[in-house]
């Protein structure tokens, strides 16, 4: 019977894993005005294949904005920025659709320079949008 349970609780954990979403799985590091800062979220879509996520994903990248955006089919990533500052100083996107069996392992990752600042509220809609887009 314990088997039976410690089992059962593994099989809880590794279907959670799978189903996490972009929103659970965004994490921010760096120090604000003080070093770059990196957003990054990931999430996997069933039942997918790579090259028509990649090509999703370039398409939703695009419509939220960036400009540059370039699809490496070897890397199978997408990669593209913007700049909205007037700066000069430009921020940086790359997507990465990674085939993982059956399905689609998508990363997301956002940087901004040193001494730029932005609410990660918006930063996760965006990134999770983009994910969303490799529906």
């Amino acid at each position: 019977m314990k088997f039976a349970v410690a089992t059962f609780g593994l099989l809880l954990i590794a279907g959670a894993a799978q189903a996490a979403t972009c929103e659970t799985n965004f994490k921010v590091s760096g120090v604000p005005l003080m070093s770059a800062m990196s957003y990054k979220s990931w999430q996997e879509f069933p039942k997918a294949k790579a090259s028509t996520v990649l090509q999703k994903l370039a398409q939703a990248v695009s419509a939220e904005g960036f400009s540059g955006v370039k699809i490496d089919k070897a890397l199978s990533s997408v990669d593209a920025f913007q700049e909205t500052t007037g700066s000069g100083r430009i921020q940086t996107l790359r997507v990465v659709a990674r085939q993982k069996g059956a399905g689609v392992r998508v990363d997301v990752v956002f940087n901004i320079q040193a001494g730029q600042v932005t609410d990660k509220a918006v930063v996760r809609e965006g990134i999770c949008n983009i994910m969303a887009g490799a529906r």
